[in-house]
């Protein structure tokens, strides 16, 4: 077992070669072999996000905080929010990032394949993500 304690890793900034916009990446983990499943908790401050990538097992997103954006190539812009769990297929190209005028944080987890989890692509345009500035959510209606 091993427990890592809150604040004994410090905060890194996101890398401007994979995200634009401010973005905290805290608490990394990665587990020993043969486990082969690591991740993190990354906070994107409003407007950031990922470039394009992808996952050579897949990621799951757990939003803890916020609303965001998710995009598959193709496909359209999706909301997400607090309490929300997104799963990102294997070799599927994707960005993801917080709203235009909300923060967003998630708890990312994905799996290494031969010791690789992301392939890094080109950055979102700004006309790509144009992102609401505010996300409102629809109520679900009662049948």
């Amino acid at each position: 077992m091993d427990i890592k304690r809150i604040g004994t890793q410090p905060s890194a900034q996101g890398s401007s070669d994979y995200f634009t916009g401010k973005v905290r990446v805290d608490a990394p983990f990665q587990a020993s072999g043969p486990a082969r499943v690591g991740g993190a908790t990354v906070t994107f401050e409003p407007g950031a996000r990922t470039a394009w990538h992808t996952h050579p097992l897949g990621q799951t997103l757990i939003i803890t905080a916020g609303a965001g954006l998710v995009q598959r190539e193709g496909g359209p812009l999706e909301q997400i929010r607090a309490g929300d769990i997104v799963w990102i297929a294997p070799h599927e190209k994707h960005w993801h990032g917080a709203a235009g005028a909300t923060s967003m944080s998630h708890i990312a987890i994905a799996e290494n394949l031969d010791g690789k989890v992301v392939d890094w692509m080109e950055q979102v345009s700004d006309i790509d993500y144009a992102a609401p500035p505010c996300l409102v959510y629809e109520k679900e209606t009662e049948s």
